[in-house]
């Protein structure tokens, strides 16, 4: 019984570990976005309404512009929610959730492997970004924490939690 225990931990623990190394392609996951497009102070700030620190990048684009997958993935998650509106969650490389909110449409399903650049719907602005400009709200999420990204102030223990979008769409939007 020990030596399947210790097997089983063993594939586990591989698992993870490849899931960790795999290469995380990346685009910018509204169609024709430009640098211009998001604000690149936007990620963690504060205050920020009703969720008090912002934990993603905001996307401007006209409503029904194409929303891409922006890593290679499945989805997680497909439906509304309160604040996010029309949402999915894919999971991608190095386990981490990417979140698309504010969604006009989507035409993906749970379960549904998305290749980068896939499309999974269309910039708009429901949840609570209704009566706001169009855009998609972009948010990374690890499924490990990152404990020495823990910060003080509002919401700086969940920090560790979220990866910072806004390196990944720069260097996408430079080319």
């Amino acid at each position: 019984m020990r030596g399947i225990l210790i097997r089983t931990l063993l594939v586990v623990l591989a698992v993870l570990g490849a899931g960790f190394l795999l290469p995380e392609p990346f685009i910018v996951p509204v169609q024709g976005a430009k640098r211009g497009s998001y604000d690149q102070r936007s990620f963690w700030y504060y205050p920020w309404g009703k969720c008090v620190t912002h934990k993603g990048v905001d996307v401007f684009a006209e409503r029904g512009t194409p929303v891409l997958s922006a890593v290679p993935g499945i989805v997680v998650f497909k439906g509304h929610v309160n604040m996010g509106g029309n949402v999915a969650w894919v999971l991608g490389p190095k386990w981490r959730l990417h979140y698309y909110a504010h969604l006009d449409s989507t035409c993906t399903s749970v379960g549904s492997w998305l290749s980068l650049g896939e499309r999974l719907g269309t910039v708009g602005n429901s949840g609570n970004a209704k009566g706001k400009p169009s855009h998609l709200h972009y948010a990374i999420r690890r499924i490990l924490p990152a404990p020495w990204r823990n910060t003080s102030g509002p919401h700086g223990t969940r920090r560790m939690w979220f990866v910072d979008p806004t390196p990944l769409l720069d260097r996408a939007t430079r080319h």
